[in-house]
């Protein structure tokens, strides 16, 4: 395992020759996607249980056992997730068992961190995390609980706050937007219904109609009028920075859709290529994936 080790998902064309550079890509994967076939000079996929197959390890009483992970919600709700599906294959390994597995190999003997014992039994895992993570005290008794439990929030449960002058702080900054071109479009990267982040579930979009494909740019039909874009024709997608650097989504379909003047949608990952590297907020530094000037230019799928 000794080199470069890299496990991603390559989102630009700048990380997808940094995943090339690296002497070793690892995938922990539960199917196939593009990002497979963008490897290091030696690659692995190592396939996975999903989250709703059943996990059975063999405890230390040599019998099998029944295991769960836990998940938080954005409400900060702690709970047990099972697997109630047969899994796809008998010789699939869970992502405890992968990750305790390459700790043993990496680290070897050496270390003191029980990995055996946290692939054969989750809950030692969770009592790990209970001793060092301020909320999950008792984390294996509150998880069994029916609903699970909620993490502590100052502010919510005590109206307190633990800032520097113990009160809730409130900030205002000047509203800023780029200043666009003639004909250009103020792109924003979003999910359709049938995704969680870039796991994608199906080809539909029931909030926005969209029905059976995902390379779609939504424009408003005044702007597309202004552009002579017709519903339904195809463009390329360019998006343009600073940097001169030539950034192109090839093949999306036009769908006339309510968007605001002047701005228009696309899903990601599929968009994550017109996305500079250097395109990010001022304080948190994560991307402008909502703030990409884009020009639409007729396809050669059309």
């Amino acid at each position: 395992m000794g080199g470069n080790f890299v496990s991603a998902t390559p989102d630009t064309d700048v990380t997808e020759a940094a995943m090339r550079r690296a002497r070793l890509t690892v995938h922990v994967s539960t199917k196939l996607n593009r990002s497979h076939a963008v490897t290091g000079a030696r690659a692995l996929i190592l396939p996975t249980l999903g989250r709703t197959e059943r996990d059975l390890q063999v405890g230390p009483n040599g019998k099998s056992t029944e295991q769960f992970v836990t998940v938080e919600d954005s409400m900060g709700m702690v709970h047990a997730s099972r697997g109630r599906l047969e899994p796809a294959s008998t010789h699939l390994l869970s992502e405890p068992a992968i990750v305790a597995r390459l700790a043993r190999r990496v680290l070897g003997e050496a270390s003191r961190t029980p990995w055996e014992e946290f692939e054969k039994d989750y809950a030692t895992i969770r009592d790990r995390i209970a001793r060092v993570i301020p909320g999950f005290e008792d984390f294996n008794a509150r998880v069994a609980e029916p609903g699970g439990f909620t993490l502590p929030h100052a502010p919510r449960d005590e109206r307190r706050f633990p800032t520097a002058t113990g009160k809730a702080n409130f900030t205002a900054a000047p509203v800023e937007y780029p200043a666009l071109p003639e004909g250009r479009l103020l792109l924003q990267t979003l999910r359709s219904h049938d995704q969680y982040n870039t796991t994608i579930y199906g080809l539909d979009d029931r909030y926005r109609g969209i029905r059976n494909g995902r390379r779609v740019v939504l424009v408003n039909p005044e702007d597309a009028a202004a552009l002579k874009l017709a519903d339904g024709s195809y463009v390329d997608l360019v998006s343009e920075w600073k940097d001169g650097v030539e950034r192109r989504a090839p093949g999306f379909r036009v769908v006339h859709y309510p968007t605001a003047r002047g701005c228009a949608a696309a899903y990601y990952p599929e968009t994550n290529v017109l996305v500079p590297l250097d395109a990010t907020a001022d304080t948190s530094n994560t991307p402008a994936s909502k703030s990409v000037v884009v020009r639409l230019e007729q396809s050669a799928t059309d």
